[in-house]
């Protein structure tokens, strides 16, 4: 079973969190094992890969949403592609919104800049689902309208159960059985950003769980 102090000791910055750790805490044990949808988390081995994942995309369990308040530099340094100068990045700069909407158009199944379907369908959840076609088909499979209601996976429960269902429609648990960690980054995060940290927390994890098992 996951408690808080479980989540303290695999990452103590957990304990800055102004999330409701024990709403997220009862969900996940309620939602790692649903037979009627083949969920089945219960293993050490596949606990430390989903925790280590959410923990990393949340920022340590801080935002159920993505940060995008990006300053000019940073613009530059992130999506280079899409703010090729200074002068350019300014006019983008800590407007997280703009930002959305020009970084995530016309993918994912997103409409153009102007459409703001980049800024409504932004990271959202603990494994940051992004993009329409991504909120359309989590909402399908967790019977939640998300494209009208895409702020349901700001709530806890759907911040939980919508990261459970991109793990298990994307078979993650079988990559967890094999060890290969790094493949289950590539599957959340495809720049395989922060694996540093992801691999830091997943390691931590895995020796506090087997040790509690």
């Amino acid at each position: 079973m996951i408690t808080k102090q479980v989540l303290f000791s695999i990452d103590p910055a957990i304990k800055k969190s102004q999330l409701n750790l024990d709403a997220i805490v009862e969900s996940l044990n309620n939602n790692f094992t649903i037979k009627k949808f083949s969920v089945n988390i219960s293993t050490a081995k596949r606990q430390a890969a989903f925790l280590a994942q959410c923990i990393h995309e949340s920022q340590h369990l801080q935002r159920l949403s993505e940060n995008l308040n990006y300053s000019a530099s940073g613009l530059m340094t992130t999506f280079p592609q899409y703010f090729p100068d200074s002068s350019f990045a300014n006019l983008y700069a800590k407007n997280p919104e703009k930002i959305a909407n020009r970084v995530y158009a016309n993918k994912m199944g997103n409409g153009n800049e102007t459409s703001g379907d980049g800024w409504k369908y932004r990271g959202r959840g603990l494994i940051q689902l992004t993009g329409r076609w991504s909120y359309d088909h989590c909402g399908s499979g967790i019977k939640q309208n998300l494209i009208d209601y895409p702020e349901y996976l700001e709530s806890v429960e759907g911040a939980v159960v919508s990261s459970i269902w991109f793990w298990n429609s994307h078979n993650l648990s079988k990559l967890a059985d094999n060890d290969q960690f790094i493949a289950i980054t590539k599957v959340i995060n495809p720049q395989m950003l922060g694996l540093e940290d992801r691999q830091k927390l997943y390691n931590v994890a895995l020796e506090i769980l087997q040790t509690n098992t």
